[in-house]
């Protein structure tokens, strides 16, 4: 009877927990607020200064890298434009919008309850402000865990970390400063870039989210917890066919999974087509050939992840051969 007590108070206050982790997901992109958070890794630190304002209908945010080269990336609702200082020049590039710290946790918490567990830590203070931690562990050793510090008054993320199996910080973010504001002036909502440098655009080479791959293969056997979320055609200069790319994600982490032909030249000297397995921080890639076609799994994951994803690929060998290169 005390045992069934003592479960459903556990069940009560893990339940208790994700309501303050949905808060956290929803105060990133609802509160406006404006500061500067600081980014850690195992390689290297930058600070970003960072302006967000809802409207009551759209997000607007303006982040600004204040370590080397300028850039700049400004976003409404999901679209993102980055503003890159190269050379002479000033690069523009379109991109799909991506979550950005402090909106790193998704809004539809379900999935990420399939994946991990939540726990409860200490109270600290973070950018002068009271924050309650909480622990999201993964379940098993094929993504990393985290901490999160969660403003005690707002709800709004004030850092998170990243973490492996042997409680190694792979990667810190967290505000150092830190303001809220109610004005829906958009007056900031522009880069601060040098006129007098020409621009360059490189919009995202996405074909078509329709266009079909010239040969048929799936992924079978995924990773537990991964869903496909989403799926394109890249065009790559220089290659004949764009590139498949497919995202997968456990609500937290995702891997993005890319095939392409190769042409029979290089697959039929195999040792120009190496097997690559590189680690590199909190970044895992890895790349296979598979009858004919370069398979490249890459993402924020454990090297196993990205290995079971590359080796979850099947090829139809008769279209295969349909499509070879010379």
């Amino acid at each position: 009877m005390f045992a069934h007590i003592s479960a459903h108070a556990e069940a009560e206050n893990e339940a208790e927990l994700w309501t303050v982790l949905q808060k956290a997901a929803v105060a990133a992109r609802a509160l406006s607020y404006e500061g500067v958070f600081v980014c850690q890794t195992t390689q290297k630190t930058r600070a970003v200064q960072i302006r967000h304002l809802f409207n009551g209908q759209s997000e607007f945010s303006r982040n600004v890298v204040l370590d080397g080269s300028p850039r700049e990336m400004l976003s409404q609702g999901g679209e993102l434009v980055i503003y890159n200082a190269r050379n002479k020049d000033i690069v523009i590039e379109k991109r799909r919008g991506q979550n950005m710290f402090p909106a790193v946790l998704p809004v539809n918490l379900d999935v990420v309850k399939d994946s991990y567990t939540l726990q409860a830590g200490n109270q600290e203070r973070i950018a002068d402000r009271q924050a309650q931690t909480l622990l999201l562990l993964a379940k098993d050793s094929l993504r990393y865990s985290y901490k999160f510090w969660v403003d005690k008054e707002f709800g709004l993320l004030l850092k998170s970390a990243m973490f492996n199996q042997q409680n190694e910080i792979l990667e810190s973010i967290a505000f150092n400063q830190l303001s809220l504001f109610n004005t829906v002036d958009l007056d900031w909502f522009k880069p601060n870039i040098d006129r007098k440098k020409n621009y360059v655009m490189e919009d995202e080479s996405v074909v078509s989210a329709e266009t079909r791959f010239p040969v048929s293969w799936d992924a079978k056997i995924l990773p537990a917890g991964y869903q496909k979320t989403d799926q394109m055609m890249r065009a790559v200069a220089g290659k004949p066919y764009p590139v498949a790319h497919v995202v997968f994600s456990d609500g937290m982490a995702s891997v993005s999974l890319f095939v392409e032909v190769l042409s029979k030249r290089v697959a039929l000297k195999n040792s120009q087509v190496k097997v690559t397995l590189i680690k590199n921080g909190n970044t895992s890639f890895y790349a296979n050939e598979k009858n004919g076609y370069l398979v490249t799994a890459v993402g924020e994951v454990p090297e196993a992840t990205v290995v079971q994803f590359a080796n979850a690929v099947v090829v139809n060998n008769a279209d295969a051969a349909a499509v070879r290169l010379p």
